[in-house]
C-alpha cells in the first residue's frame, strides 16, 4: 500500500507549467495550417483541420505529454522517459502532422530533471529520450517528406542532439550557476557562524575576566573591613584607656582647683603625662598606615602590664597580683606565651582598667596574672562597686566586642560579668604558645 508521504504531490508550480506546455502545443496545433500558408516550402504538406478525427488524436497525444509534466518535479526520469515516448507514438498515429510540436514537452522534460537530479543519475533516461526523439524524426522523415534511410537517420541524431542536448547544455549552465551562488552562501553563512563563535567566546572571556575582577574586588573589599576593624579597635583601646583617665581627671581638677591648689597641679600634670602618651600610640598607628615609614615598635607583652598598672595607680586604687609556679621556670610571666596572644592580654588588661575607671570611680581594681599552670596564663582584671557617680558615656560597649575578637583570634577564653558584690571581673585564659626552635622571641620587634 502506498502511503501519502510516499505518494507523488502536484505542486502549483507543477500545475502552471503543464498548463504552459499544453495551451502553447494547442495554439500552435490550431495555427499551423495559417502559417504553412505562408511558406512556399511546406505548401505541400496537408495539415488536419480540427473537423478531422485526426487532429483530435494529435492534440489528445500533446495533451497527454502536458499532463504527464505534472510529475517532472517528483518522478524526473519517468516524466522524461513517458513524454518521448508519447513523442514517438504521435507519428506512428498520425505522421502527417505536425510532429515538432511534440518535442516541446521533452525540452521541458529535460530541463526540469536535470534542474532536479544529478546527469550521473539521469544519463538512461537522457538516452532513452534522444533514441525516442530520433526514431520520431526518422519516421516523420521517410513517411511524410520521403527521405532516404541515410538523410533519415541523419535527420534523427540531429533532432536528438537538439532536441535533448540543447535543453540539457543550458540547464547544466543555470545549475552550476545556481551551485556557485548556494556555496557562496553556505560560505557566508559559515563566515558568519565562525564570527558569531568567536564572538560568543570572546563574551565568555569577558564574563569570566569580569567574575575575576569581582571576586577580586569582593577579597580586597573583605581585607579592607577586616582592617578597618582591626584599626576601629586598636583606636578605641588607645583613646578609652587614656581619655576616660583624662577625664576622670579633669574631674577631679575641677573639684581641688579651690580648695587644694597642689594636688590639682599635680593632676594637671598627670593630664599633660596622659595627653601625650595618647598623642604618642596615636602617631605610632598612623605611622603604621604610612606606606613610606617602616613604623616598626615592639609588642606590647605581659612584661609591660605592670607598667600599665603603675599608670593606672596615678587616679586610682589598682593593685596588681603575680602568682608564679615554684620553682619559676621563667623569667617573666607568660614569656611562653605567642606575641600576639601577649598583646591581645595586654590589650585585654588596657581595655578592663579604662572600663573600671569610667564606669566604677573610686572603686578597688586587682590585677591579676595567674602563672601557674603549664597549659595557660590566666589574667583577671576585677573591681569593686562604684563609690562615686559615674560621670555620663556615649561609649557604646566596642570595648567588650575588640575584647572578644581578639580572644578569638589567639584562640583564648574570655568571660566577664558583674560579681557578687557589685563589682565587675573580666577573666582571659590564654593558651601557652608550643616550645621549639620554631617559636618566636618575646619582645621581638615586629610590625604592630
Amino acid at each position: 500500500m502506498v502511503t501519502a508521504e510516499a505518494r507523488p504531490r502536484v505542486r502549483r508550480v507543477d500545475v502552471l507549467v503543464a498548463a504552459a506546455d499544453a495551451v502553447a502545443v494547442i495554439a500552435l496545433l490550431l495555427g499551423a495550417p495559417a502559417m504553412a500558408a505562408g511558406d512556399p516550402d511546406s505548401a505541400q504538406i496537408q495539415f488536419a483541420s480540427p473537423a478531422d478525427p485526426s487532429w483530435w488524436v494529435v492534440a489528445a497525444v500533446l495533451t497527454a505529454q502536458a499532463c504527464v509534466l505534472l510529475w517532472a518535479r517528483s518522478r524526473p526520469r519517468t516524466t522524461l522517459v513517458a513524454v518521448a515516448v508519447l513523442a514517438a507514438v504521435l507519428v506512428m498515429v498520425a505522421p502527417s502532422v505536425l510532429h515538432g510540436l511534440s518535442t516541446l514537452a521533452v525540452m521541458v522534460a529535460v530541463l526540469l530533471a536535470v534542474l532536479r537530479q544529478p546527469v550521473a543519475r539521469l544519463w538512461p533516461a537522457l538516452v532513452t529520450a534522444a533514441v525516442g526523439v530520433g526514431i520520431e524524426e526518422a519516421v516523420s522523415q521517410l513517411t511524410g517528406y520521403g527521405a532516404t534511410p541515410v538523410q533519415a537517420i541523419t535527420q534523427g541524431l540531429g533532432q536528438a542532439g537538439a532536441v535533448i542536448g540543447l535543453p540539457l547544455l543550458v540547464t547544466l549552465v543555470v545549475r552550476s550557476r545556481l551551485d556557485v551562488r548556494a556555496a557562496r552562501a553556505r560560505e557566508r553563512d559559515a563566515v558568519v557562524r565562525e564570527r558569531d563563535a568567536v564572538v560568543r567566546e570572546q563574551d565568555a572571556v569577558l564574563r569570566e575576566r569580569d567574575a575575576v575582577v569581582r571576586e577580586q574586588d569582593a577579597r580586597v573589599e573583605a581585607a579592607v573591613s577586616r582592617e578597618r576593624a582591626a584599626m576601629a579597635r586598636e583606636l578605641h583601646d588607645i583613646a578609652a584607656h587614656h581619655l576616660s583617665g583624662i577625664a576622670l581627671m579633669a574631674a577631679v581638677i575641677d573639684r581641688q582647683i579651690d580648695t587644694d591648689p597642689e594636688r590639682a597641679h599635680a593632676a594637671v600634670r598627670q593630664v599633660r603625662e596622659q595627653s601625650t602618651a595618647v598623642l604618642d600610640d596615636l602617631r605610632r598607628l598612623v605611622g603604621l598606615l604610612r606606606d613610606d615609614t617602616l613604623a616598626e615598635r615592639s609588642v606590647e607583652t605581659l612584661a609591660a602590664v605592670p607598667d600599665l598598672v603603675a599608670r593606672a595607680q596615678r587616679h586610682g586604687r589598682v593593685t596588681l597580683r603575680v602568682l608564679r609556679g615554684e620553682p619559676e621556670a621563667s623569667p617573666s610571666v607568660g614569656s611562653d606565651v605567642g606575641p600576639l596572644a601577649q598583646l591581645a592580654a595586654y590589650r585585654t588588661v588596657q581595655e578592663a582598667l579604662a572600663n573600671a575607671a569610667l564606669h566604677a570611680p573610686g572603686a578597688a581594681t586587682t590585677v591579676e596574672l595567674d602563672d601557674r599552670e603549664h597549659t595557660h596564663v590566666t589574667v583577671v582584671v576585677r573591681n569593686g562597686p562604684a563609690r562615686e557617680a559615674a560621670p555620663r558615656s556615649s561609649s557604646g560597649g566596642h570595648g567588650l566586642v575588640g575584647m572578644r575578637e581578639r580572644a578569638d583570634l589567639v584562640g583564648a577564653d574570655l568571660r566577664y560579668g558583674p560579681t557578687e558584690d557589685g563589682g565587675w571581673e573580666v577573666r582571659l585564659v590564654v593558651p601557652r604558645a608550643a616550645s621549639g626552635p620554631d617559636a618566636p622571641a618575646v619582645g621581638a620587634e615586629v610590625p604592630s
